[in-house]
């Protein structure tokens, strides 16, 4: 059965942040991604391949398309397309400050490429975190690229967005809420509670002066050894996944 234009144009437009928000839809790809997220978002169209549809029988969806690599190709956004292509429904969280009181949550203020918050999202499930709390000008993630770079963790954390400065007011009072800064203390001589809020800033400019504000307890990745030369900043994701880290390694 071939894919008919409609589908491939319906594929092609959840590219654009607009087109995902006005049919409720994001675009899933690959042979391992897709079934992995079926345990957590509902599948309105399925097109793969007879192949990838026997070894799945029991994937289901509003409306499956069982067609040929070509047809695949044709409304793949990828550069390689595998076997399978997926429309899921974007789910609607509903956030509240207390939700994250009693837990490790990161907060990503103003990040901007898909790729580093796929990579958070995906370093978050492997830490044990549930909840990534974002600014309503972070990148969406249902983005693509985004999706494509979670490997499947966006099963398992859920992502909001909220005025930064609104959540961050609400939280109890003396909350520990970290922030990372080139003149904040080493993140390997404080005291890492497990029950924070860690922020994350953008990639050129890091953590807002607004959002600054609110943060009482300042961290810093330092370079090794201290007085060398060395890049000017770590990638947001890897500095990311630094203070996930430590921040889990004072649990063991």
């Amino acid at each position: 059965m071939p894919v008919t234009k409609n589908q491939i144009k319906l594929v092609r437009s959840l590219a654009q942040r607009k087109e995902r928000n006005a049919t409720g839809l994001f675009v899933a790809e690959g042979d391992k991604l897709v079934p992995d997220l079926f345990s957590a978002f509902h599948c309105q169209l399925l097109i793969a391949t007879a192949e990838f549809l026997q070894k799945h029988p029991n994937l289901k969806a509003d409306e499956v398309v069982e067609t040929n690599h070509s047809d695949i190709e044709r409304a793949s956004l990828l550069n390689a397309p595998q076997q399978v292509i997926a429309l899921f429904r974007m789910p609607q969280h509903k956030f509240s400050a207390d939700m994250v009181a009693d837990q490790l949550t990161l907060v990503l203020d103003k990040v901007q490429d898909p790729g580093n918050l796929g990579t958070i999202v995906r370093i978050a499930d492997w830490f044990g975190i549930h909840s990534i709390v974002c600014s309503p000008d972070t990148v969406d993630v249902f983005n693509p690229k985004t999706v494509q770079a979670t490997m499947g963790a966006l099963a398992r954390v859920k992502v909001y967005y909220t005025p930064l400065e609104d959540f961050l007011k609400a939280l109890p009072k003396d909350f520990p809420v970290f922030g990372t800064f080139l003149e904040g203390d080493n993140i390997y001589k404080m005291d890492l509670p497990q029950k924070a809020v860690v922020i994350m800033g953008n990639e050129g400019n890091g953590i807002s002066a607004e959002v600054g504000k609110l943060v009482n307890r300042k961290l810093f990745i330092p370079s090794y050894p201290a007085d060398q030369p060395t890049s000017e900043s770590l990638n947001v994701a890897v500095a990311t996944a630094i203070t996930c880290a430590e921040f889990r390694r004072r649990t063991y």
